[in-house]
């Protein structure tokens, strides 16, 4: 298993002190608290971590909350993957990403920086990481999201396993989890999953919370009635001022 983490003192930025509001999930060791931001953006709170999700839109749209601890970026595309942001707010903090976004940073992002692959694993800020595989299924989306370039990511915090899909169908990976508390999933057309793909996802693995992400004018309402009652849908605001 490798390991990914600080390797000195983090300069100033990332160890500014911020507070954050969210949801609340019970762990085993400690809450965790869910702050989705935009889109396909989120922050998880564990303790003294800030863990960032495919942060984007620039540091004002982080203002006020913790400096994050570790980032992860799913794959390429402009609404998860933004060095002037990644520049503002990254500070010398572990970066877990796709090789196609490793690739594509500058150095100095670069030197803290790791590539996983789709099925590998490892650790980030004391947090055990899995890399899903992330892509289009259906023959004329292919083009958007091909086979072994995105990452999706399941994150362990204590004996809660959180797996957030990046932008994917419904692929054998995603399929095949086991023992999820919290998934997010995106849902726009004609880039991710249907409304029906989505649900009929998360009636398979059956994750015990899901949140819709990622999912412009989606029907969130068609989402909630198909989904089973063995999952908790939460519908949050991802577009606040319709951003």
């Amino acid at each position: 298993m490798a390991y990914w983490g600080p390797t000195g003192a983090l300069p100033a930025l990332a160890q500014t002190e911020g507070s954050m509001d969210g949801d609340i999930v019970t762990t085993s060791e400690g809450d965790l608290v869910i702050h989705p931001v935009n889109h396909a953006s989120l922050v998880l709170g564990w303790g003294d971590k800030a863990i960032y999700l495919d942060p984007v839109g620039g540091a004002e749209r982080y203002a006020g909350l913790p400096a994050p601890t570790a980032i992860l970026i799913t794959h390429g595309h402009g609404d998860h993957f933004d060095i002037p942001t990644l520049d503002a707010i990254a500070g010398g903090v572990p970066i877990l990403t796709s090789q196609e976004v490793f690739d594509k940073l500058p150095e100095a992002l670069r030197a803290n920086a790791t590539a996983i692959a789709n099925g590998s694993t490892g650790e980030i800020d004391g947090v055990a990481v899995r890399a899903v595989a992330a892509h289009n299924v259906t023959a004329d989306r292919m083009r958007y999201h091909p086979v072994g370039v995105g990452n999706g990511y399941v994150l362990s915090f204590g004996d809660k396993q959180i797996y957030v899909a990046g932008d994917t169908e419904p692929t054998p990976d995603m399929l095949g989890l086991t023992d999820i508390a919290v998934a997010f999933l995106p849902m726009n057309l004609p880039y991710t999953m249907t409304v029906d793909q989505a649900a009929e996802a998360v009636n398979a693995f059956k994750p015990a919370i899901v949140y819709p992400y990622h999912y412009s004018d989606s029907d969130l309402a068609a989402f909630q009635a198909a989904v089973g009652a063995g999952t908790e849908v939460r519908l949050r605001d991802w577009y606040p001022n319709g951003a």
